[in-house]
Protein backbone atom coordinates (compact mmCIF):
# COMPACT_ATOMS: atom_id res chain seq x y z
CA UNK A 1 0.00 0.00 0.00
CA UNK A 2 0.98 3.59 -0.66
CA UNK A 3 2.17 5.37 2.12
CA UNK A 4 -0.40 8.30 3.79
CA UNK A 5 1.62 11.08 1.68
CA UNK A 6 1.67 8.94 -1.79
CA UNK A 7 -1.38 7.72 -1.50
CA UNK A 8 -3.41 11.29 -1.31
CA UNK A 9 -1.29 12.56 -3.73
CA UNK A 10 -2.43 9.76 -6.01
CA UNK A 11 -6.27 10.33 -5.28
CA UNK A 12 -8.15 12.36 -8.17
CA UNK A 13 -11.58 13.71 -8.42
CA UNK A 14 -12.29 11.78 -11.83
CA UNK A 15 -11.72 8.75 -9.62
CA UNK A 16 -13.93 9.73 -6.40
CA UNK A 17 -16.48 10.77 -8.93
CA UNK A 18 -16.33 7.02 -10.54
CA UNK A 19 -16.41 5.80 -6.92
CA UNK A 20 -19.75 7.85 -6.34
CA UNK A 21 -21.49 6.67 -9.86
CA UNK A 22 -21.05 2.90 -9.15
CA UNK A 23 -21.97 2.96 -5.87
CA UNK A 24 -25.42 4.81 -6.90
CA UNK A 25 -25.83 2.42 -9.60
CA UNK A 26 -23.93 -0.73 -9.21
CA UNK A 27 -23.76 -0.95 -12.81
CA UNK A 28 -20.05 -0.72 -14.96
CA UNK A 29 -22.00 0.08 -17.81
CA UNK A 30 -24.43 2.68 -16.09
CA UNK A 31 -21.94 4.54 -14.15
CA UNK A 32 -19.47 4.94 -17.40
CA UNK A 33 -22.23 6.73 -19.12
CA UNK A 34 -23.31 8.26 -16.52
CA UNK A 35 -19.54 9.32 -16.05
CA UNK A 36 -19.00 10.10 -19.97
CA UNK A 37 -16.50 7.44 -20.11
CA UNK A 38 -16.16 4.10 -21.55
CA UNK A 39 -16.74 0.98 -19.12
CA UNK A 40 -13.05 -0.07 -18.89
CA UNK A 41 -11.72 3.47 -18.48
CA UNK A 42 -14.09 3.54 -15.06
CA UNK A 43 -13.18 -0.20 -14.20
CA UNK A 44 -9.80 0.81 -14.49
CA UNK A 45 -9.89 4.16 -12.16
CA UNK A 46 -11.65 2.31 -9.58
CA UNK A 47 -9.15 -0.68 -9.78
CA UNK A 48 -6.43 2.24 -9.05
CA UNK A 49 -8.60 3.94 -6.84
CA UNK A 50 -8.69 0.21 -4.86
CA UNK A 51 -4.55 -0.25 -5.10
CA UNK A 52 -4.16 3.53 -4.12
CA UNK A 53 -6.18 3.18 -1.14
CA UNK A 54 -5.47 -0.88 -0.18
CA UNK A 55 -8.96 -1.36 0.57
CA UNK A 56 -11.67 -3.80 -1.73
CA UNK A 57 -14.47 -1.06 -2.15
CA UNK A 58 -16.70 -3.27 -3.94
CA UNK A 59 -17.64 -7.05 -4.53
CA UNK A 60 -18.53 -7.59 -7.87
CA UNK A 61 -19.17 -10.75 -10.25
CA UNK A 62 -20.73 -11.49 -12.97
CA UNK A 63 -24.28 -10.76 -12.07
CA UNK A 64 -23.81 -7.91 -9.74
CA UNK A 65 -22.14 -5.31 -7.80
CA UNK A 66 -22.07 -4.36 -4.11
CA UNK A 67 -20.70 -1.43 -2.20
CA UNK A 68 -18.29 -2.93 0.96
CA UNK A 69 -18.31 -1.10 4.46
CA UNK A 70 -15.69 0.26 3.90
CA UNK A 71 -16.72 1.33 0.69
CA UNK A 72 -20.29 3.05 1.44
CA UNK A 73 -17.97 4.49 4.42
CA UNK A 74 -15.75 5.78 1.47
CA UNK A 75 -18.27 6.98 -0.55
CA UNK A 76 -19.66 9.39 1.68
CA UNK A 77 -16.24 11.16 1.95
CA UNK A 78 -16.17 11.07 -2.05
CA UNK A 79 -19.01 13.13 -2.20
CA UNK A 80 -18.14 15.53 0.19
CA UNK A 81 -15.03 16.09 -1.00
CA UNK A 82 -16.56 16.39 -5.01
CA UNK A 83 -18.71 19.08 -3.34
CA UNK A 84 -16.20 21.13 -1.84
CA UNK A 85 -14.39 20.91 -4.80
CA UNK A 86 -16.87 22.15 -6.59
CA UNK A 87 -17.60 24.90 -4.52
CA UNK A 88 -13.78 25.56 -4.84
CA UNK A 89 -14.14 26.12 -8.23
CA UNK A 90 -17.50 28.63 -8.19
CA UNK A 91 -15.84 30.89 -5.56
CA UNK A 92 -12.96 31.40 -8.15
CA UNK A 93 -15.55 31.83 -10.78
CA UNK A 94 -17.91 34.01 -8.81
CA UNK A 95 -15.03 36.25 -7.48
CA UNK A 96 -15.74 40.26 -7.51
CA UNK A 97 -19.11 39.12 -8.87
CA UNK A 98 -21.21 37.71 -6.87
CA UNK A 99 -24.66 39.19 -8.20
CA UNK A 100 -24.34 37.64 -11.89
CA UNK A 101 -24.06 34.28 -13.49
CA UNK A 102 -26.53 32.26 -12.75
CA UNK A 103 -27.65 30.53 -9.20
CA UNK A 104 -29.93 27.54 -8.58
CA UNK A 105 -32.69 27.87 -5.81
CA UNK A 106 -34.76 24.82 -4.81
CA UNK A 107 -37.96 25.16 -2.75
CA UNK A 108 -40.74 22.47 -1.31
CA UNK A 109 -44.35 21.81 -2.90
CA UNK A 110 -46.01 23.89 -0.14
CA UNK A 111 -43.22 27.34 -0.48
CA UNK A 112 -42.68 27.12 -3.80
CA UNK A 113 -46.35 28.54 -4.77
CA UNK A 114 -46.66 31.41 -2.34
CA UNK A 115 -43.08 32.64 -1.78
CA UNK A 116 -40.82 32.19 -4.63
CA UNK A 117 -43.13 34.50 -6.88
CA UNK A 118 -42.91 37.36 -4.89
CA UNK A 119 -38.90 36.57 -3.74
CA UNK A 120 -38.19 36.29 -7.80
CA UNK A 121 -39.93 39.31 -8.39
CA UNK A 122 -37.45 41.33 -5.86
CA UNK A 123 -34.43 39.71 -7.35
CA UNK A 124 -35.46 40.61 -10.63
CA UNK A 125 -35.32 44.32 -9.29
CA UNK A 126 -32.55 43.75 -7.33
CA UNK A 127 -30.29 41.90 -9.26
CA UNK A 128 -30.96 42.22 -12.91
CA UNK A 129 -27.67 40.48 -13.78
CA UNK A 130 -28.18 37.40 -12.16
CA UNK A 131 -30.08 34.70 -13.44
CA UNK A 132 -32.21 32.16 -11.48
CA UNK A 133 -32.82 28.94 -11.67
CA UNK A 134 -35.70 27.07 -9.87
CA UNK A 135 -35.89 23.21 -8.84
CA UNK A 136 -39.24 22.49 -6.85
CA UNK A 137 -38.94 19.04 -4.93
CA UNK A 138 -39.60 17.34 -1.65
CA UNK A 139 -37.46 18.05 1.36
CA UNK A 140 -35.12 15.17 1.17
CA UNK A 141 -34.25 15.18 -1.88
CA UNK A 142 -33.56 19.08 -1.97
CA UNK A 143 -31.47 18.71 0.81
CA UNK A 144 -29.15 15.96 -0.89
CA UNK A 145 -29.25 18.36 -4.16
CA UNK A 146 -27.64 21.06 -1.70
CA UNK A 147 -25.11 19.02 -0.21
CA UNK A 148 -24.26 17.55 -3.02
CA UNK A 149 -24.02 20.62 -5.21
CA UNK A 150 -26.31 20.22 -7.93
CA UNK A 151 -28.16 22.92 -6.48
CA UNK A 152 -27.09 25.98 -4.39
CA UNK A 153 -29.53 26.92 -1.94
CA UNK A 154 -32.75 25.21 -1.19
CA UNK A 155 -36.02 27.27 1.15
CA UNK A 156 -37.57 24.25 2.92
CA UNK A 157 -39.37 24.13 6.15
CA UNK A 158 -38.29 23.31 9.74
CA UNK A 159 -38.30 21.14 12.06
CA UNK A 160 -36.31 18.64 10.30
CA UNK A 161 -32.37 17.44 10.18
CA UNK A 162 -30.74 19.60 7.99
CA UNK A 163 -27.10 17.20 8.47
CA UNK A 164 -24.34 19.78 7.83
CA UNK A 165 -26.38 22.31 5.70
CA UNK A 166 -26.33 25.89 7.33
CA UNK A 167 -29.69 27.05 8.02
CA UNK A 168 -30.92 31.07 7.33
CA UNK A 169 -33.91 31.87 8.75
CA UNK A 170 -36.69 33.82 7.00
CA UNK A 171 -40.01 33.32 8.82
CA UNK A 172 -42.30 31.77 11.44
CA UNK A 173 -45.96 30.79 10.21
CA UNK A 174 -48.68 29.19 11.81
CA UNK A 175 -50.45 26.05 10.43
CA UNK A 176 -53.99 26.68 10.08
CA UNK A 177 -57.31 23.95 10.18
CA UNK A 178 -59.12 24.25 6.88
CA UNK A 179 -62.53 22.29 6.85
CA UNK A 180 -65.42 22.31 4.57
CA UNK A 181 -68.36 24.64 4.35
CA UNK A 182 -70.56 22.46 6.47
CA UNK A 183 -68.00 20.71 8.91
CA UNK A 184 -68.58 21.24 12.82
CA UNK A 185 -65.35 22.31 12.80
CA UNK A 186 -65.11 24.93 10.19
CA UNK A 187 -68.17 26.57 12.85
CA UNK A 188 -65.55 27.25 15.74
CA UNK A 189 -63.69 30.70 15.62
CA UNK A 190 -60.87 29.22 16.87
CA UNK A 191 -60.38 25.94 17.07
CA UNK A 192 -57.56 24.21 19.38
CA UNK A 193 -55.25 21.19 17.74
CA UNK A 194 -56.93 18.67 20.94
CA UNK A 195 -60.62 18.79 18.97
CA UNK A 196 -58.60 17.68 15.49
CA UNK A 197 -60.47 13.92 14.95
CA UNK A 198 -57.56 12.51 14.17
CA UNK A 199 -59.38 9.50 12.14
CA UNK A 200 -60.51 12.11 10.10
CA UNK A 201 -57.43 14.06 9.65
CA UNK A 202 -56.14 14.22 6.07
CA UNK A 203 -52.42 14.31 5.11
CA UNK A 204 -50.26 14.51 2.06
CA UNK A 205 -47.93 11.34 1.28
CA UNK A 206 -44.72 10.25 2.69
CA UNK A 207 -41.68 12.99 1.83
CA UNK A 208 -43.66 15.77 2.43
CA UNK A 209 -42.57 17.63 5.50
CA UNK A 210 -46.32 19.27 6.20
CA UNK A 211 -47.39 15.58 6.97
CA UNK A 212 -45.19 15.59 9.64
CA UNK A 213 -45.60 19.07 10.60
CA UNK A 214 -49.42 18.21 10.74
CA UNK A 215 -48.68 14.45 12.68
CA UNK A 216 -46.47 15.97 15.15
CA UNK A 217 -49.00 19.05 16.03
CA UNK A 218 -52.00 17.02 16.17
CA UNK A 219 -51.04 13.94 18.12
CA UNK A 220 -49.43 15.49 20.56
CA UNK A 221 -50.62 14.82 24.14
CA UNK A 222 -52.41 12.14 22.35
CA UNK A 223 -52.54 8.36 23.30
CA UNK A 224 -52.73 4.79 21.39
CA UNK A 225 -55.96 4.97 18.79
CA UNK A 226 -56.53 8.71 19.15
CA UNK A 227 -53.09 9.16 17.56
CA UNK A 228 -53.91 7.45 14.19
CA UNK A 229 -54.92 9.65 11.58
CA UNK A 230 -57.16 8.78 8.29
CA UNK A 231 -55.21 6.58 5.40
CA UNK A 232 -56.57 8.57 3.01
CA UNK A 233 -53.45 10.60 1.76
CA UNK A 234 -53.06 13.40 -1.05
CA UNK A 235 -49.99 13.76 -3.06
CA UNK A 236 -50.02 18.12 -3.61
CA UNK A 237 -51.79 20.54 -1.70
CA UNK A 238 -54.78 21.03 -4.53
CA UNK A 239 -55.80 17.91 -4.02
CA UNK A 240 -55.71 17.94 -0.71
CA UNK A 241 -57.85 21.23 -0.36
CA UNK A 242 -60.31 19.19 -3.14
CA UNK A 243 -60.33 16.07 -0.27
CA UNK A 244 -61.26 18.76 2.45
CA UNK A 245 -63.86 20.42 0.27
CA UNK A 246 -65.54 16.90 -0.64
CA UNK A 247 -66.01 16.65 2.82
CA UNK A 248 -63.59 13.99 3.58
CA UNK A 249 -61.90 15.22 6.41
CA UNK A 250 -60.17 18.09 7.66
CA UNK A 251 -56.29 19.44 7.49
CA UNK A 252 -53.39 21.62 8.21
CA UNK A 253 -52.70 24.59 5.73
CA UNK A 254 -49.85 26.80 6.22
CA UNK A 255 -50.81 30.11 6.77
CA UNK A 256 -48.77 31.65 3.42
CA UNK A 257 -51.23 29.18 1.27
CA UNK A 258 -54.29 30.81 2.87
CA UNK A 259 -52.99 34.33 2.54
CA UNK A 260 -52.28 34.09 -0.84
CA UNK A 261 -56.14 33.05 -1.62
CA UNK A 262 -55.16 29.42 -2.35
CA UNK A 263 -59.02 29.01 -1.36
CA UNK A 264 -60.38 31.40 -3.22
CA UNK A 265 -62.97 29.59 -5.50
CA UNK A 266 -63.26 27.06 -3.03
CA UNK A 267 -66.03 26.06 -0.39
CA UNK A 268 -63.36 25.35 2.01
CA UNK A 269 -63.07 27.38 5.40
CA UNK A 270 -59.82 28.34 6.94
CA UNK A 271 -59.81 28.48 10.61
CA UNK A 272 -56.47 30.10 12.87
CA UNK A 273 -55.79 27.64 15.84
CA UNK A 274 -56.20 28.26 19.54
CA UNK A 275 -52.78 28.82 20.98
CA UNK A 276 -50.50 27.76 21.47
CA UNK A 277 -50.98 27.05 18.10
CA UNK A 278 -48.54 24.72 15.42
CA UNK A 279 -45.99 26.24 13.44
CA UNK A 280 -43.35 25.54 11.02
CA UNK A 281 -39.95 27.96 10.09
CA UNK A 282 -39.64 28.87 6.57
CA UNK A 283 -35.51 28.81 6.21
CA UNK A 284 -32.81 29.16 3.28
CA UNK A 285 -30.18 25.74 3.63
CA UNK A 286 -26.88 26.49 1.97
CA UNK A 287 -23.57 24.65 2.21
CA UNK A 288 -21.28 25.61 4.66
CA UNK A 289 -18.81 25.90 2.26
CA UNK A 290 -20.84 27.76 -0.62
CA UNK A 291 -18.70 30.08 -2.39
CA UNK A 292 -21.62 32.49 -2.56
CA UNK A 293 -22.50 33.71 0.78
CA UNK A 294 -23.12 37.40 -0.46
CA UNK A 295 -25.66 36.23 -2.53
CA UNK A 296 -27.09 33.96 -0.16
CA UNK A 297 -27.52 36.71 2.25
CA UNK A 298 -28.91 39.46 0.26
CA UNK A 299 -31.88 36.52 -0.79
CA UNK A 300 -32.09 35.96 2.82
CA UNK A 301 -32.80 39.80 3.51
CA UNK A 302 -35.22 39.62 0.79
CA UNK A 303 -37.18 36.69 1.76
CA UNK A 304 -37.42 38.24 4.85
CA UNK A 305 -38.39 41.40 3.64
CA UNK A 306 -41.77 39.52 2.42
CA UNK A 307 -42.73 38.18 5.82
CA UNK A 308 -42.51 41.76 7.29
CA UNK A 309 -44.73 43.30 4.24
CA UNK A 310 -41.48 45.63 2.89
CA UNK A 311 -38.70 45.17 0.35
CA UNK A 312 -35.09 46.07 1.31
CA UNK A 313 -33.45 48.37 -0.89
CA UNK A 314 -30.35 46.96 -1.58
CA UNK A 315 -26.40 48.39 -2.93
CA UNK A 316 -27.10 49.53 -7.11
CA UNK A 317 -24.98 46.70 -8.16
CA UNK A 318 -27.77 44.46 -6.40
CA UNK A 319 -30.57 44.41 -8.76
CA UNK A 320 -32.45 40.52 -10.24
CA UNK A 321 -32.80 38.54 -12.98
CA UNK A 322 -35.19 35.40 -13.57
CA UNK A 323 -35.45 32.39 -15.33
CA UNK A 324 -37.88 29.58 -14.55
CA UNK A 325 -35.81 25.89 -15.12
Amino acid sequence: MATLANAANALSLRQLAYLVALSETLNFTRAAERCFVTQSTLSAGIRELEQTLGVALFERDRQSVMVTPMGRELVERARSLLSQALDFVNAAQAAGRPYQGAVTLGAIPTIAPFLLPRLLRLMRRDMPDLITLLREDQTAALLHAVDEGEIDFAVIALPMDVGRLRVYPILTEELWLIASEGDAMAKLIHPKVSQVDMQRLLLLSDGHCLREHTLQACQSGRRGRDRIPSTIEASSLPTLVQMVEAGLGVSLLPEMAIKAGFLVGSNVIARPLAAPAPKREIVLVARPTTPRGELLVRVQQLAVSIGTGGAPIGPKRSRVKSVLG
